[in-house]
């Protein structure tokens, strides 16, 4: 027993000895991953002891006096759902409510094609989620296919789409000289791209250049995209918040439903409802029948299934609660349109003040954009001083949230633009 305990002894502790190496190395390759871009613009804003600092980086709506919103109908449909409501797990798809009513704000309250339930819909974890399982459901079913996106476009769709492992190519649409779109460019690479190429839209309310094509250049984007065969996949964030009417912004989905298109569309409550933290939202895909859109709509339960295995209850209680009620959803559209309008006045205050202060440039892009942003045209360079000497945050692409622009603050941000570009 001794010679055995002997003889083993140093055999596990050798063994103890190549254990401890590999588990002390599994990780030691792991670098820090950078750090994102707008949230590292709040971080800093967080850390700057100045009185003056001023966050025009975030991309939350905030009232007149810089402060975090919940809507009255938010509140009001908490109150309905304290204490009435099981908490149980959703199906796969999700609340079947909140969808049905989700599809009517972006295919038409009375559309034929939710009649004849030719789409598949889900219920997502807001637009990212929405956009992430509709590139798995793109490289699972099209594998050999690839995703056109716009030149700039929402950083992270290009880190959903390359970590579903779909190539990506871009396409123009932001002309930095007009600070407008740049049209002829961009449909010249829609007729370039290869036949059923996949084109990420943006709905309207572009992120982060504030510049969407008119009725007309929609009807031609939608005309040579037919023409070429591609699939339209529209992300639309931003419905009801870049011209205050649902309806209205939802206008580019509606010309591509009536020219026959076959589309995918996320949609997000994260802005027109406030609802940030919920992480509420919708995928759906426009089939050609009933049948083809219980087989997909099948498949992105199953791809969800080991993601998240099912979407979380609160945020779609709150959805559906507003939407399923004619006088939650009145005051819905009214609270939309004020924080659209508010934003509106901003860009009109920050241009008016630039202009009265005599800059040399023009600013009239400021109001000619639309949504939560404005892409200014303010160099890396000058971002970097307008943080250095004013204490004023934004992303270093120059792109400005205009809901951090207040009544305040807008003649202190002019100023500071004027000192930065009056050189330039």
């Amino acid at each position: 027993m001794a010679i055995r305990r002997a003889l083993s002894g140093p055999i596990m502790d050798r063994t103890a000895v190549v254990g401890a190496r590999y588990m002390s190395s599994w990780w030691r390759s792991v670098q820090p991953a950078p750090k994102d871009p707008i949230l590292g613009v709040t971080e800093a804003f967080l850390a700057d002891p100045s009185p003056d600092k001023v966050n025009v980086g975030v991309g939350a709506y905030r009232d007149d006096n810089g402060k975090p919103v919940v809507l009255e109908c938010v509140r009001e449909a908490e109150r309905r759902i304290a204490g009435n409501l099981n908490m149980e797990y959703l199906p796969m798809g999700g609340s079947v409510k909140m969808v049905e009513e989700t599809l009517k704000l972006a295919y038409g309250e009375n559309s034929e094609l939710i009649k004849d339930r030719r789409i598949a819909a889900v219920q997502a974890l807001s637009g990212t989620g929405a956009c992430r399982l509709f590139a798995d459901f793109q490289k699972r079913f099209c594998p050999d296919s690839q995703i056109y996106i716009p030149v700039p476009t929402w950083a992270n769709h290009h880190n959903i789409w390359r970590d579903a492992q779909v190539p990506q190519k871009t396409y123009h649409y932001y002309h930095p000289e007009s600070r407008g779109l740049d049209f002829s460019a961009m449909i010249n690479d829609i007729k370039n791209a290869p036949n059923g190429s996949f084109f990420l839209l943006h709905a309207c309310a572009h992120n982060p250049t504030g510049v969407d094509p008119t009725e007309e250049q929609w009807r031609e984007i939608s005309h040579h995209i037919k023409v070429k065969g591609h699939f339209a996949f529209f992300d639309m964030a931003y419905q009801g918040f870049a011209s205050g009417y649902p309806e209205r912004d939802a206008k580019s989905i509606r010309i591509f439903l009536e020219d026959g298109h076959h589309i995918g569309i996320a949609q997000s409550y994260a802005k027109n409802m406030g609802l940030y933290g919920q992480r509420v939202g919708c995928l759906s895909v426009l089939c050609e029948d009933e049948k083809q859109a219980v087989a997909v709509k099948s498949q992105l339960q199953q791809l969800a299934r080991p993601m998240y295995s099912n979407p979380p209850v609160h945020g779609a209680l709150i959805v559906s609660t507003i939407l399923g009620d004619p006088n939650l959803k009145k005051l819905w559209l009214n609270e939309v349109k004020v924080m659209a309008d508010r934003i509106i006045g901003m860009r009109t205050a920050l241009r008016g003040n630039l202009e009265k202060l005599g800059s040399p440039l023009s600013w009239q892009h400021i109001t000619n954009q639309i949504g939560m942003f404005c892409y200014s045209g303010l160099t890396p360079e000058q971002v970097d001083r307008l943080t250095n000497e004013f204490h004023i945050y934004l992303t270093r692409n120059g792109r400005i949230s205009m809901a951090g622009v207040t009544t305040g603050n807008v003649e202190y941000l002019a100023n500071a633009i004027h000192q930065v570009t009056k050189s330039a």
